[in-house]
């Protein structure tokens, strides 16, 4: 499902310019449909987090607007791009292993042409290794030049040259460019992009840039604009919603913001990602409570629950200041949920402070946990920090952890069983075309009987079976 949509701030030459290589590169692919009887196709593959999945939905959607037609398998395409992430070691040779087996299909394929894109290429060191290792990947560029892509095929297609194009800040925006949404009912809208709080675990401000706030008209046009398609559920994306608006000449709070979303006709649910606990104020909690649309689910990441290890890591709250805001959440929205990302394995965590997390989790009591081994990311303070933990002990932590963490999981699901909930029918099971999935307004996962035509409707169904990371349940 295609459609246009705003991004940031208008730059009408630019959009201009794309739009010319996109129309000239689809001349081209038309021609060869019409000599072949065969349209070209294109892989695209993101990794990592939502802002990436939404980045290569404008990707695609050029793709697309080239002539391009989509592909599941990388032995079909013509084009196969990689927008890549950095946050995690696994994440990059993921990337390598991928690169290695293309250079052998390459070998047979020779007008295959391979993008790499995101994160992964703000870092010298990826740079260094992609120019010695694997010279048969044909566009390399980052994070802050994205719409630029019809201009790289374009250029690599004429210089038959490897073309890197890396900038290390943002320079223009770029609005209205064509975009490809993976489902016609739920979608996400960039509301800043950028960070400033350089955790010193993390490398995302290096390469994604300092904050920068989309203006809220922007995004209200382009909410409503979502709504008279069809939209039903957004989710408002940022790396720290809670700071949005600080940039702005006029600063607009994030609650501000919400309370606006939450009046758009035919929006009917309501997330956002990700909060920092640090900026979670009563204001925002109040404009949670107060919009109807903005579903009773909560991110909100600890990391840590060691005051110490939280002061090494950059994230300037306490355990104690964390668990006062959790209080404060569940007094203003009973029965909300709420979900964390949690680190083991920071440099210098001691057993005592690895207890403390435990504590926090037992504490609060959260519906999911996204749990993270300690990777170590070339460029950030952690890296090169004393102290480091052995695999053995961190491996231990980690099981050791799951073993509390699950069964309390367990426990606070266990509370929806029998109850009546509304659920967003996404897909069909993977496993059975009879079984659809989808996500209850506490962001619980699950799967319930039912034909295809309830795809993008909210249906209210019962919870029978609490399978602890998953439902099931039955219509009614």
């Amino acid at each position: 499902m295609k459609d246009i949509r705003r991004e940031i701030a208008v730059n009408e030459s630019e959009l201009s310019r794309q739009l010319e290589y996109m129309h000239g590169i689809r001349q081209m692919n038309d021609e060869y449909e019409s000599k072949t009887g065969k349209k070209k196709k294109f892989y695209s593959l993101a990794m990592g987090c939502q802002m990436n999945a939404h980045d290569s939905e404008k990707l695609e959607g050029m793709l697309d607007e080239m002539g391009y037609e989509r592909t599941d398998d990388e032995i079909e395409a013509d084009f196969v791009i990689y927008n890549t992430c950095c946050i995690r070691e696994n994440a990059e040779q993921k990337v390598y292993g991928k690169l290695g087996w293309l250079k052998h299909y390459k070998k047979d394929k020779p007008d295959l042409m391979i993008a790499l894109c995101g994160c992964m290429m703000q870092q010298e060191t990826v740079l260094k290794t992609l120019k010695e290792k694997h010279r048969h990947v044909d566009i390399v560029f980052g994070t802050f030049n994205l719409y630029k892509l019809p201009e790289l095929m374009n250029t690599r297609m004429e210089s038959g040259e490897t073309i890197y194009d890396i900038w290390q800040d943002h320079e223009e925006i770029v609005e209205d460019l064509p975009n490809i949404r993976h489902f016609p009912y739920k979608a996400s809208v960039n509301i800043m992009f950028g960070c400033n709080n350089f955790c010193s675990y993390c490398i995302v401000p290096y390469v994604r840039g300092r904050e920068r706030s989309r203006a809220p008209e922007d995004i209200l046009t382009e909410v409503k604009e979502l709504a008279a398609d069809g939209v039903k559920e957004i989710v408002l994306l940022g790396q720290n919603v809670n700071s949005y608006g600080k940039s702005l000449d006029t600063p607009v709070s994030f609650a501000k913001l919400l309370r606006m979303v939450n009046e758009v006709e035919g929006i009917e649910r309501i997330r956002f990602m990700t909060s920092h606990p640090k900026d979670l104020s009563e204001e925002l909690i109040e404009a949670m409570k107060d919009c109807s649309k903005v579903c009773r689910h909560l991110h909100l990441p600890i990391q840590s629950g060691s005051s110490e290890i939280l002061r090494r890591m950059n994230r300037r709250y306490t355990k104690e200041s964390y668990l006062e805001t959790v209080r404060k959440v569940k007094e203003a929205m009973p029965g909300i949920t709420i979900s964390t990302d949690i680190i083991v394995g920071f440099p210098g965590e001691t057993e005592e402070d690895f207890q403390e997390t435990l504590d926090v989790i037992r504490k609060v009591g959260y519906s999911t946990g996204y749990t993270f081994i300690y990777s170590k990311r070339t460029g950030t303070p952690a890296a090169t920090m004393e102290n480091q933990v052995s695999e053995e002990v961190i491996k231990d932590r980690f099981d050791r952890m799951l073993n509390v963490l699950n069964p309390i999981i367990h426990d606070i699901n266990e509370n929806l069983v029998g109850k009546v909930i509304t659920v967003l029918a996404e897909e069909t099971s993977k496993h059975n075309q009879t079984v659809l999935t989808g996500r209850a307004d506490n962001n619980a996962l699950v799967h319930f009987e039912g034909s295809k035509d309830l795809i993008g409707k909210l249906v209210p169904v019962r919870v029978i079976d609490n399978k602890t990371f998953y439902f099931i349940a039955e219509r009614i």
